[in-house]
């Protein structure tokens, strides 16, 4: 399969065919020729398809009258969740208005078959034949495309390790200016993985640690705050603390084989949710273990660890961990979604502006019907090898961005045309 230009005359798509397609977007001299009569509709989708080609590019066949049809059983049977015209003003629906005819038909027998589950779209078009399913993504795929979202409405895309970075300022006294603590029984914050230290400072805050400076410091910072500080950690060169550890480290290495199993053998956990204990601060590391071992701090497993150990064992083997090198957890900085959109350009086009019948065009399609989609690609409730693979990486911030920015694109609609072969 070539690939299709913006303005250029390109070989057959889907097989052999007898017709060379140009495909057309709101853009430069030629979109101008064929747009200066008016809306799209006016060429309505006018590729044509040679007889016995896949059934899935019937819509490039369709003609005015096929249009004419689908528009008036669009009207009694979708405009009332997708629009009079295909803009959307209902939550989580989207705008259909010249969205790309071969995607809305492939679309729509899914859901005709089931293969997608939508009681309200199941019901709705479940008695649908083909050749109607055909004519409405060809009505829709004439239409005018939406408007962007207005500017007045778009949120500036906040940097996280930034924000993690501002949100970190008052932290900076006691555990230096980058997470390495200089303060002894103050702990490093370096070196260890954002899902753990999340989950710590909502534990001071939540009152399951007790320490009413943490909790007093960390009382208004909010959720997505937390995250921030904590990637921004996440993402400092580790070093170990800068502070004096009393015990004797070679001791305590022997006393280390019991705690790799979750911690690492070289103190470096794999797992996200466990800390990393190279190059901690030794006292805050041995005031843990009493903490443990007193019950003071809650945890079974812990406890049952750290009950055996007297005094002088706890002060050598958190000297063996602090002398440790601790490493980075494998943790990336986020994508921007700018940069996110580069990756979606290269199948939904440039600006999420499709140039291909099957792929949905994203530009100005509603915000909110974006982020429930993408949600349910991550969550695979919506299923696509390839957007689960993509979505899959993605956070619950990189939705918001992503749906935000496509949602302020603007869209534009694209014709069909059939041209003579060489």
């Amino acid at each position: 399969m070539e690939s299709v230009t913006r303005t250029g005359i390109v070989t057959p798509w889907f097989g052999a065919r007898p017709y060379h397609t140009i495909s057309i977007i709101a853009a430069g001299a030629l979109a101008i020729l064929f747009w200066m009569g008016g809306s799209p509709a006016a060429l309505a989708q006018g590729a044509a398809t040679q007889a016995g080609s896949d059934d899935e590019l019937r819509p490039l066949d369709a003609n005015a009258m096929d249009v004419e049809e689908g528009r008036h059983l669009a009207q009694t049977a979708c405009s009332n969740c997708h629009g009079a015209k295909g803009i959307s003003t209902t939550a989580g629906v989207p705008n259909l208005a010249s969205q790309r005819s071969v995607y809305l038909y492939r679309e729509l027998r899914a859901y005709v078959s089931g293969a997608r589950d939508n009681n309200t779209m199941n019901g709705a078009i479940k008695f649908l034949s083909a050749d109607a399913l055909v004519n409405v993504a060809a009505y829709y795929a004439s239409l005018d495309p939406a408007q962007p979202a207005a500017a007045s409405n778009a949120k500036g895309e906040a940097d996280p390790v930034q924000a993690g970075k501002a949100a970190a300022a008052v932290c900076a006294g006691c555990h230096g200016e980058i997470g390495i603590s200089k303060t002894p029984g103050i702990p490093s914050l370096v070196g260890l993985e954002p899902q753990y230290l999340v989950a710590a400072m909502a534990a001071y805050k939540g009152g399951q640690r007790k320490n009413d400076t943490m909790k007093a410091m960390i009382a208004s910072v909010t959720d997505a705050n937390l995250n921030n500080i904590a990637l921004f950690y996440a993402l400092q060169k580790p070093e170990r603390a800068q502070t004096a550890a009393a015990g004797n480290p070679t001791a305590g290495q022997a006393l280390a084989a019991g705690c790799a199993g979750c911690h690492g053998a070289q103190g470096v956990s794999g797992n996200p949710a466990t800390p990393s204990l190279a190059g901690q601060d030794a006292q805050y590391l041995a005031a843990a273990l009493h903490g443990y071992k007193d019950g003071s701090r809650s945890d079974a497993t812990m406890k049952g660890l750290a009950g055996g150990l007297d005094d002088t064992a706890i002060k050598n083997l958190a000297s063996y961990y602090a002398s440790l090198q601790p490493q980075p957890p494998n943790v990336r900085k986020p994508l921007t979604a700018a940069q996110w959109a580069e990756r979606c350009d290269r199948c939904h086009g440039v600006n999420g502006n499709s140039t291909d019948p099957r792929r949905p065009a994203l530009a100005a399609q509603r915000e909110d019907y974006l982020q429930k989609v993408l949600n349910a690609y991550r969550t695979g409730t919506r299923r696509s090898p390839e957007m689960a693979a993509m979505a899959d990486v993605l956070s619950e911030n990189d939705i918001k961005n992503l749906a935000a920015y496509y949602a302020h694109q603007k869209a534009r609609a694209i014709v069909y045309v059939p041209m003579p072969t060489r």
